[in-house]
């Protein structure tokens, strides 16, 4: 099913809301999404080097092995930080 041009454009114009124009909108959408993007990745990243200091300061000899799945833990929750920025980007410049 084809689009019209028309309709789409009529579509953006209604999205665009109270920031005036696409760009505006579309930058104060990829602020939002790195925003919360981030938030979310850093306080699960401050969560697990907490637990980690714990649970280290109880057993000082399981040191190596927390401090392995920590930092493998601190990676993946990184990751999701990077694809919040790589929508923000998409929706920034798309």
């Amino acid at each position: 099913m084809a689009v019209d041009p028309t309709q789409a454009q009529d579509a953006a114009q209604a999205a665009v809301g109270l920031f005036g124009d696409l760009a505006s909108t579309k930058s104060v959408a990829a602020a939002i999404a790195i925003g919360l993007g981030a938030l979310g990745p850093a306080l699960g990243i401050g969560r697990l080097a907490a637990k980690a200091m714990e649970a280290i300061g109880r057993n000082p000899e399981a040191a190596p092995k927390i401090q392995t799945a920590m930092i493998l833990s601190i990676a993946f929750a990184e990751a999701i930080a990077i694809y919040a920025l790589v929508v923000a980007l998409i929706i920034k410049f798309v």
